[in-house]
């Protein structure tokens, strides 16, 4: 059976919201094959930053895990700008940064925000390899960044 994202996304109640402009000299996502790499996704509501901060200090890991899964679905959107969500076949990779406060080491289950998200909309297709590392700072001021690497069809 295929997982519709799109159907799962309205299953729990999400919506994928305009991918975000680039803040650069760069794309939001680029299409190599059938690897779609999406460059790093703050979390933005309405295209202003969602929070600032750093986590452990003034952003607590819970906050940071629902940032977390802004950014992912930030990315989704990407992903669908470029390729198309229905033509996701698997995601790769998710590198997740995490402006992190001295002493603060729970970055893996920040990051579970976005990972999470992914197996929720995918299924066994959204299991990915994965990066979560503790940053000083982050774009912005935000708390939070994540990276994808996808894999597409058609």
């Amino acid at each position: 059976m295929t997982i519709n994202p799109r159907a799962r996304l309205a299953e729990l109640g999400l919506e994928l919201p305009q991918a975000s402009p680039p803040g650069g000299m760069y794309v939001p996502a680029v299409r190599t094959g059938s690897l779609v790499h999406v460059a790093g996704q703050v979390p933005m509501i309405d295209g202003k930053i969602a929070a600032t901060g750093k986590v452990g200090a003034g952003v607590t890991a819970e906050e940071a895990y629902h940032l977390c899964r802004r950014c992912a679905l930030a990315a989704l959107a990407a992903i669908d700008q470029i390729a198309g969500l229905e033509n996701v076949t698997r995601i790769v990779k998710v590198s997740g940064f995490v402006a992190s406060a001295p002493g603060f080491t729970g970055q893996p289950a920040v990051v579970n925000g976005a990972s999470e998200l992914f197996v929720a909309v995918f299924g066994d297709a959204g299991r990915h390899a994965r990066t979560s590392v503790g940053v000083p700072e982050l774009p912005l001021g935000a708390p939070v960044e994540v990276e994808v690497l996808a894999e597409v069809s058609g």
